[in-house]
């Protein structure tokens, strides 16, 4: 019989846009003082972690997840796992450790994503000639012809779903004006990595229909406006099979993570969401807390339309377009969102995010 698991504590940086405040830090120097938040609100010590699982897209290779671990002054014995699902990583990470957790193999973990756009290395291709050429995207099918530009795919499922730019702007518009809002109610969740840093997301901002028409478009009505900035960040997660003595301990029911069409790789959630809910006997009028990813408006709207979702329930504090999108860390945020949502009002709660390649996943939570 599988044990149940339970996140204990969550915390994030502030997002900010490549090039920003925290461009200066290295993925590992973003990445401790998260870890050292969310251990000591769990009131627990690093002689208590078993695992710290974290994933990272734009590292290069190598073990992020090691150089953490000894950053953070966490013990020797303590190994460091780090997986790149690219944008589902950080919720993967969740999902890895809650699966080590269940089959015993461990007590606590720490599982999010942390990533830096701003120091990500050159990346070139050594040819047969020993010269060198540069890319920027990795390829993530075998098919060239099936691996499109990220803009270009959200622009082909905004035509798939039929969805316009005054739906995307709209939802982008709404984005911010959310975050904005809430940027009180957002404190307790982020750790500030420095006194001299800004205390909140850099982002966010007075979005309206004039900027958003003057926007200038990446591809068809995918524009800047409606699309997520790269970005910087880290956002933890501390998994335990122990029952958390708070009002409202936070169990991670379960999750999905699955494949789908790779030219429309925005659809792929939609199956994560539905099989995740399946499993647990659930329908989508159960849920009282939502938090999809917005790398572009298209692809929350298409995962509300899909899934059946309701709308209103969707990123209640704003998403990815009013903070950033920092790949592998942006699915561990989402995590943490829905973590203090649920810790402060109970319900049940869906996270879930696409991927280049046609990937997905969804995370359901519930607080007792």
């Amino acid at each position: 019989m599988t044990r149940p698991v339970y996140i204990s504590a969550a915390r994030r940086s502030i997002v900010a846009p490549r090039g920003g405040v925290l461009a200066h830090l290295a993925p590992h120097q973003l990445a401790s003082p998260v870890l050292q938040a969310v251990i000591n609100d769990a009131k627990l010590t690093n002689h208590q972690i078993d695992e710290v699982i974290c994933g990272n897209a734009l590292g290069a290779g190598g073990n992020p997840a090691r150089v953490l671990v000894l950053a953070a002054g966490l013990p020797d014995q303590v190994a460091g796992l780090t997986i790149d699902r690219q944008c589902c990583s950080g919720l993967d990470a969740l999902l890895l450790g809650q699966a080590l957790i269940s089959a015993g193999q461990a007590e606590v973990v720490i599982a999010g994503g942390v990533e830096s756009y701003s120091r990500r290395p050159y990346r070139a291709h050594r040819n047969p000639d020993g010269t060198q050429t540069a890319y920027d995207q990795a390829p993530f099918t075998p098919w060239p012809d099936r691996d499109p530009d990220m803009a270009k795919a959200a622009d082909d499922l905004a035509k798939h779903c039929a969805i316009d730019r005054h739906q995307q702007d709209n939802w982008a518009i709404s984005s911010h004006a959310k975050a904005l809002a809430s940027r009180a109610y957002l404190a307790s969740e982020i750790c500030q990595i420095d006194t001299d840093l800004a205390k909140h997301d850099a982002y966010s901002r007075q979005l309206n229909t004039q900027l958003c028409a003057r926007a200038k478009a990446i591809h068809g009505n995918v524009t800047h406006a409606n699309t997520a900035v790269a970005a910087d960040a880290a956002a933890f997660c501390v998994l335990t099979a122990r029952h958390p003595e708070t009002q409202h301990a936070v169990q991670l029911l379960g999750g999905v993570s699955t494949g789908g069409d790779p030219y429309l790789p925005g659809l792929a959630p939609i199956r994560a969401i539905e099989n995740v809910l399946d499993r647990h006997q659930l329908n989508t009028a159960k849920l009282t807390h939502i938090e999809i990813m917005e790398a572009f408006a298209v692809q929350a709207l298409a995962c509300i339309q899909g899934a059946g979702l309701d709308p209103d329930l969707v990123n209640r504090h704003g998403g990815a377009l009013a903070r950033g999108h920092p790949i592998a860390a942006s699915g561990a945020i989402l995590a943490v969102r829905l973590f203090h949502d649920l810790r402060n009002n109970g319900g049940i709660g869906i996270a879930a995010i696409a991927a280049a390649g046609g990937l997905g996943t969804a995370l359901l939570l519930r607080a007792e």
